[in-house]
């Protein structure tokens, strides 16, 4: 039951992170380019390695995470131990996203302030 349980888990994993990691390149890169000054280029590559290194962490933290699981003998079981583990990535994702939506807000409030303060 646990290999049954470990190709589901994955398979949503993979799924959701992909998704979820397209989207925020899709919609990242605004806040990237309105921070960079309208620098294309560097806009591109910024948020290409930010995708990579998303999709390298997460993708490793849903691997780890199977060393944890304990034997599965019941569907019930099963139905749980994929459930909260999916859940643990979503959480992840979610407050990955948090800091990385946090620090282009901060840098992007000392972008402003130092604009502004030149005289």
């Amino acid at each position: 039951m646990n290999t049954l349980a470990y190709i589901i888990y994955l398979t949503l994993t993979y799924f959701i992170t992909f998704r979820v990691g397209l989207i925020f390149y899709k919609n990242g890169r605004v806040f990237i380019i309105t921070m960079l000054d309208n620098n294309e280029s560097l806009t591109q590559f910024i948020n290409k390695m930010l995708l990579k290194g998303y999709y390298l962490l997460n993708l490793g933290y849903a691997a780890l995470m199977l060393r944890s699981w304990n034997t599965i003998a019941t569907w019930k079981e099963l139905i749980d131990s994929v459930a909260g583990m999916t859940g643990r990535i979503l959480l992840t994702l979610a407050v990955i996203h948090f800091f990385n939506m946090s620090a282009i807000y901060i840098l992007s409030k000392r972008k402003n302030h130092y604009l502004s303060s030149k005289p």
